[in-house]
């Protein structure tokens, strides 16, 4: 048989999904190669070398993740791009960090879509992708993980996996609240410098002349109060990190000195005089419109692209509703009303004032009115009245317009978040309120990654 084009490894463990891609990339002119386990999936990427690997994320055997580390450990390349309904940040950031290349949630938006990826990662003129360095865990702590699982999201998620293995400045904006915090403490867990020590300083916390002996220290006797040598923040993160939240409130002098640090290396602490050499990767980030600010000449323009080697936006909440359900079950589980006690749960009403509102202060205004209403509700239901919001429009503003599918898509998936919600995680009851079968709810819960608090008699142990 004469090949006639690209050659695609199709890896997923549902015989219809291979099926209906292979007829896909088949009437494109592709050579279709399937496998319908992760070791299946290992033995055709070593043996039949196809040009690209569309892989789903959970397999039998070994997952996908699994074949990545696999393939780093033989020092194997290839282009692989993921696909599952599972959209975590730690699917995606490790993921990437171990070399695929791009990501993709099902169900797909569109074919033309998915067959747009697949045709942009194809290697030109011999070039492939290596597998990437590191094994850091974004979640040593938690409680402290991303939440998210819609396409913006995953964007950033991908972003980190990209750039958290190199040696890179990355700037890092968006509105208070959103989460710009954990993103630089995800870089610096995936990188190689996560056993080294990770320094985060609040810049508009602390008036010009603090701010510059905490950056870079001081002898004693620099200024008044200065009655004892100290080193300084930038001292401290030596073979590490440092995260400069807020860079923007920086005055100009110090500006000037943070550009000399980022481009000799050194420092020099206030009083001394001697240069001392630091080896640091800087992370910043910023809620202020800076190329705004060196208009106005309140930022320089030289620091500016000193620090925004790589940038990485951080939505804010309004433009990623799809994740609010995600992000209350996780603030329930956090903050219970008794330490040993069951998370509370929130009432239909509850959930659809969440889902309606604007969130002006995004995911930390988020946490706070669900912590709030934990507590005025004594764990019990939470109710409308509970909920303590801050003053904006009760209407969901449209950044742009959707497709019928997707809104459609956003909308069971809402529905179907609300009804685990009111039945307390039980599958039965969700799908006797949704007035659908308890197998066809299961499915939809596979479809979009949702996972359920309590599991019917029948589903325990039937997770993994």
């Amino acid at each position: 048989m004469i090949e006639r084009g690209p050659r695609i490894l199709v890896v997923d463990d549902q015989s219809q999904m291979r099926i209906v891609l292979r007829d896909l990339f088949e009437d494109e002119g592709f050579t279709v190669l399937e496998a319908e386990t992760g070791r299946q999936a290992l033995t055709a990427i070593t043996q039949e070398q196809p040009d690209i690997v569309l892989m789903d994320v959970r397999l039998p055997e070994l997952s996908g993740i699994d074949v990545l580390q696999q393939l780093k450990l033989r020092q194997i390349t290839s282009t692989i791009v993921l696909m599952t309904a599972y959209g975590t940040s730690h699917l995606v950031i490790r993921g990437t960090e171990l070399g695929a290349v791009d990501y993709v949630a099902k169900p797909f938006d569109s074919l033309d879509k998915l067959l747009d990826t697949v045709r942009r990662h194809l290697p030109v003129q011999g070039v492939t992708s290596t597998v990437g360095e590191g094994t850091g865990q974004i979640e040593r702590d938690p409680r402290n993980r991303i939440i998210g699982s819609s396409p913006r999201m995953v964007e950033v998620f991908k972003m980190i996996g990209r750039v958290a293995s190199h040696d890179v400045t990355v700037l890092i904006t968006g509105e208070t609240g959103t989460g710009k915090g954990l993103v630089a403490g995800a870089i610096h867990s995936y990188s190689p410098r996560r056993s080294g020590p990770y320094v985060q300083v609040a810049c508009a916390a602390l008036p010009e002349t603090l701010l510059e002996s905490e950056l870079f220290g001081h002898e004693k006797g620099a200024f008044t109060s200065a009655l004892t040598v100290r080193k300084g923040r930038f001292e401290m993160a030596d073979k590490g990190t440092i995260f400069l939240d807020e860079i923007g409130e920086m005055t100009l002098s110090t500006q000037k000195k943070l550009l000399r640090v980022l481009q000799d290396k050194t420092i020099e602490r206030l009083g001394s005089g001697v240069e001392r050499t630091i080896d640091v990767r800087v992370i910043a980030a910023t809620n202020r419109r800076l190329e705004e600010d060196i208009e106005a000449s309140r930022f320089r323009e030289d620091l500016y692209y000193r620090l925004n080697v790589i940038a990485i936006h951080m939505p804010p909440l309004r433009d990623r509703r799809e994740d609010i359900s995600l992000l209350v079950e996780h603030f329930l589980d956090r903050h219970r009303f008794t330490p040993d006690g069951p998370p509370s749960q929130m009432s239909q009403d509850a959930i659809a004032l969440l889902l309606e509102h604007q969130w002006p202060g995004n995911v930390r205004e988020l946490e706070n009115v669900i912590q709030r209403a934990v507590t005025l509700s004594a764990g019990r239901v939470i109710q409308p009245e509970h909920l303590r919001l801050s003053p904006a429009s009760a209407q969901p503003r449209v950044s742009h317009p959707r497709a019928l599918p997707e809104s459609l898509a956003l909308l069971e998936r809402k529905m179907i978040s609300e009804a685990l919600f009111l039945s307390n995680g039980s599958t039965m009851e969700a799908a006797r309120l949704l007035n659908i079968s308890e197998a066809y709810l299961q499915q939809k819960l596979d479809v979009y990654g949702l996972r359920t608090p309590v599991m019917s008699e029948g589903q325990r142990g039937a997770d993994s």
